[in-house]
């Protein structure tokens, strides 16, 4: 009977002790399970309503309260859209890119004294690549937590032709006609949980944080405002978000400056 190298026998195991055959290959780690998604990412879709539905059907008071939580969140930022001129990811082609870009970039927000424009942030996406998809579910949640942003999404190579799968999905950043910032290949890495990128986009200048009112104005009346942030001081989102507007803070290494974007070999003219 023909022998088989690749089996696994007593006697083979001998043949490989005296190297007649070569060893066999190490078995491949079998992966390890992507973690639980958060609250936050499981009722991302769900409404105010049916957040306090879920709330009164708690199976314990912690999981009530932080559904209360996200339900009074989701308030505020139904308030804001109603109040700001974005509040989602707008679809754009690359014909539409000088002025839904860059031109939007330099608007001025009304009542702006400090003359900042207009945060611009291009989501470069692939269908079909995992951390792609995750990433396009993450912007559309910051679209709408963060409406004095503007969001736009455009597929990979319909902006910068022959651009590589290996680099989306790409985040470049605009503000005052400028580019700040370009993250390549978010996700690609690790899976990324939507705080960072939330903190990652502050540290870029995407996004200002909004500037609380004091207690006791009209914004917090109903105390769905200031004492929200509070409550979910212990959550790994409000310490990203803290991590994040840290005068100390230090931009991640996988964000591009200006000068960097200038000798990248996907330079483009729009």
């Amino acid at each position: 009977m023909a022998l088989n190298p690749n089996e696994d026998t007593e006697f083979n195991e001998a043949l490989r002790k005296h190297g007649i055959l070569p060893p066999r290959p190490p078995t491949p780690r079998t992966p390890s399970p992507p973690p639980a998604p958060t609250l936050e990412e499981k009722y991302a879709n769900y409404t105010a309503a049916e957040l306090r539905e879920l709330a009164a059907e708690a199976p314990d008071d912690e999981t009530e309260r932080i559904l209360e939580l996200l339900r009074r969140r989701r308030l505020q930022e139904a308030r804001k859209v109603e109040m700001a001129r974005f509040g989602r990811v707008y679809p754009i082609s690359r014909e539409d890119y000088t002025r839904e870009v860059t031109e939007a970039s330099q608007v001025n927000e009304e009542g702006d004294e400090q003359v900042k424009g207009t945060g611009v942030v291009v989501f470069l996406y692939k269908d079909g690549l995992p951390h792609s998809d995750r990433a396009t579910q993450h912007m559309q949640i910051l679209a709408q937590r963060h409406p004095h942003t503007k969001f736009v999404s455009i597929v990979g190579d319909k902006c910068i032709p022959n651009l590589p799968d290996a680099r989306l999905p790409m985040l470049i950043i605009y503000r005052k006609g400028e580019v700040l910032n370009q993250l390549v290949a978010w996700g690609a890495d690790r899976e990324r949980k939507i705080e960072e990128l939330e903190a990652v986009l502050i540290l870029a200048g995407a996004i200002i944080p909004q500037q609380r009112r004091p207690p006791g104005s009209e914004a917090d009346s109903d105390n769905d405002g200031s004492d929200l942030e509070d409550d979910l001081g212990d959550d790994p989102s409000s310490r990203m978000r803290s991590a994040a507007t840290s005068t100390n803070a230090k931009a991640p290494k996988n964000i591009r400056g200006k000068k960097e974007d200038s000798d990248s070999e996907f330079e483009f003219d729009l």
